[in-house]
């Protein structure tokens, strides 16, 4: 009868195996099998949790003839609704919800991917240029009213500016070397740079112009309408598979660094070059819309770490399940706490993501950072 090999027989020396010395294969095939299994199930019940928050989110408002149960009754077609609780619901929250599933789904998994490729927890999609870029945009649009496309200067701007300082990164990046650290500080330019020229052109901005720009930087989803949500939301799960592709490179990449990705037929230039462009596109087709949400992109990948491990075929799903529940956890207390107020996402996430994200960190202190 064959037996199973000691995996202590066969490398005493490698450190990678020390948790599984003196344990038979089948007992680690069973582990992984379960391990995996358990984690299915974690990122199942964030799924149900963010759909169940989602539904709470359609019955919560300042209105108070739309509770949940009058909501889900109108939205079932069991109850007829007035005109103004047409309106609200279908004009107002389920757009809103819908972008902050899908905001917060694109910004996670662009966190995800840069972190990934390039080495660095602190990488975020916004604090690689893009949120720089788009806010150069909408500064133009907005103080000096210059645009390719007038009727929607201050999206089309922010979406053409953000991608075109992630092209000139990734130029430079390239130019200066093949390394993670060049496109981050190429990165770290760039964003200077146009925040200089951003600062210029606010100093000569009237006092319209100045609002209007400061309430964009905000980041808030009332913006988009539903036609919107919607084209946004196809582009976003059209772009989501493609991130999934990238997995196993990304795993060879944070198991042995570039030489080991290499030894297994990856291009690290290459897939960092990919991962850029696509992260800049899932960035950029939202905040153009919403305007700046940079903290969830940032929290999000880490938060799944804890959760899911650093395996790139678990994190970048858990990654946008987690992404859209934080967004949506924020600006439903955005629309809330303070009703009829309402406070901007962008503001709201890093009230309530920052000490959450802090509270995780220093509970799992031998976690990822």
């Amino acid at each position: 009868m064959i037996t199973s090999p000691n995996i202590t027989e066969l490398s005493e020396s490698e450190n990678s195996f020390a948790p599984h010395r003196g344990k038979q294969m089948d007992e680690i095939t069973k582990e992984h099998q379960e391990k995996a299994s358990r984690q299915l199930v974690m990122v199942g019940s964030l799924c149900m949790v963010t759909l169940l928050f989602a539904v709470f989110s359609m019955g919560t408002g300042s209105s108070e003839t739309l509770d949940i149960k009058t909501t889900m009754k109108i939205m079932f077609g069991i109850q007829t609704p007035s005109e103004l609780q047409s309106d609200i619901i279908w004009g107002l929250r389920l757009p809103r919800v819908l972008m902050a599933i899908i905001a917060g789904t694109a910004l996670a998994t662009a966190g995800a991917l840069m972190q990934g490729c390039l080495g660095n927890p602190l990488v975020s999609p916004l604090t690689l240029g893009v949120a720089s870029g788009a806010a150069l945009g909408a500064a133009i649009a907005i103080i000096l009213g210059f645009s390719v496309f007038p009727d929607v200067a201050i999206v089309a701007n922010a979406f053409a500016f953000s991608l075109l300082v992630v092209a000139i990164i990734i130029q430079l990046g390239s130019m200066r070397s093949v390394s993670a650290e060049s496109y981050i500080l190429v990165g770290i330019a760039i964003t200077f740079i146009s925040g200089a020229i951003v600062s210029t052109l606010t100093y000569f901005a009237t006092d319209a112009q100045l609002s209007q720009l400061t309430h964009w930087s905000f980041g808030s989803l009332s913006r988009p309408t539903l036609e919107d949500t919607i084209w946004i939301g196809a582009i976003v799960l059209c772009l989501m598979p493609t991130g999934l592709v990238f997995a196993w490179d990304l795993n060879a990449m944070s198991l042995g660094g570039d030489d080991f990705a290499i030894s297994t037929g990856v291009d690290p230039q290459r897939t960092r070059r990919n991962i850029l462009i696509l992260s800049a596109l899932l960035t950029s087709v939202v905040i153009s819309f919403t305007g700046l949400i940079g903290f969830v992109g940032l929290a999000a990948p880490h938060m799944s770490r804890l959760i899911i491990g650093n395996d790139y075929r678990k994190l970048i799903p858990c990654s946008a399940v987690s992404g859209s529940l934080l967004m949506l956890f924020a600006d439903t207390a955005g629309r809330t706490l303070f009703a009829p107020v309402v406070i901007p996402v962008g503001i709201m996430l890093s009230i309530i993501g920052g000490p959450i994200f802090m509270y995780l960190l220093l509970r799992h202190r031998g976690g990822v950072m």
